[in-house]
């Protein structure tokens, strides 16, 4: 596993947190800190206990701020140390995007660059009233590939897409809402008490019915040469044959709250 004071993980109850802890840099991330992202993941992956994953950043002023420009010398100063880089930061990606589990952003503060793309690979994204969003590829001379450009326009639609590429600007979290980049904006001050209670009722659902919407939608989005319908339908089966459907009816039955295991 990839060791790096750059990146922390805890576990609470049944939620994971990955935090990117780069304060001094608002939380700009170098190859290594995304090495260790995809370690953690794979960890909490594993793990039957966790039933959400939250990622944020340290410190209060950002979530993710971007690449860390300050080691693009040594990491992406010729075009085959970028396309070096650009696989490892697209397998930390997609191991958030295909990450089996569902996975919320916490946003406070900066979310820039790779960190807005972050921010696009997780279900959902929580916005604190104070945060920024941008993406300054125009004004760095960088180029984007197509899966992070297509996870943008998936939430946004194609329009929206280009403004924020295009322009470059910083938008505030109301823009972020409109646009339908976040899902919610909350005063910065009940930011963690509202992920609190999403992942609340997260945790508290029944796991194969969420890894079984989660892994359809993703379907959804797909070209439809590319679509496993029948892995879909075999998830869907899992759910109908499994305890906690039987555990669903009775709680339902006897009016009380249901107690799901994933199995």
């Amino acid at each position: 596993m990839t060791q790096t004071d750059k990146m922390l993980s805890r576990k609470e109850g049944g939620v994971g947190i990955v935090t990117f802890n780069n304060p001094e840099r608002h939380n700009a991330v170098s190859l290594e800190m995304w090495e260790a992202t995809t370690d953690i993941l794979n960890g909490f992956a594993a793990d039957n206990d966790i039933r959400v994953v939250v990622l944020t950043g340290a410190g209060g002023k950002a979530f993710v701020s971007g690449a860390d420009i300050s080691k693009f010398g040594s990491e992406r100063a010729t075009l085959e140390a970028v396309r070096a880089y650009n696989k490892k930061t697209d397998a930390t990606y997609a191991s958030i995007a295909d990450f089996p589990k569902p996975t919320i952003a916490m946003i406070r503060g900066y979310c820039i660059g790779g960190g807005l793309g972050l921010a696009t690979c997780c279900d959902l994204r929580i916005a604190s009233d104070n945060s920024r969003f941008a993406v300054p590829a125009a004004k760095l001379g960088l180029g984007y590939g197509y899966s992070g450009l297509k996870r943008l326009v998936d939430i946004v639609g194609p329009s929206f897409a280009k403004e924020i590429f295009y322009t470059a600007r910083q938008f505030d979290a109301e823009e972020a809402r409109i646009m339908g980049l976040v899902n919610r904006v909350v005063p910065s001050a009940e930011l963690e008490t509202y992920v609190k209670s999403i992942t609340d009722m997260i945790s508290a659902n029944a796991p194969l019915t969420i890894k079984a919407v989660k892994y359809t939608v993703g379907e959804v989005v797909k070209e439809d040469s590319k679509r496993n319908l029948a892995r879909s339908a075999e998830l869907v089966e899992q759910c109908f044959a499994s305890k906690d459907y039987v555990e669903g009816r009775t709680a339902f039955m006897e009016k009380r709250k249901p107690v799901f295991t994933g199995t």
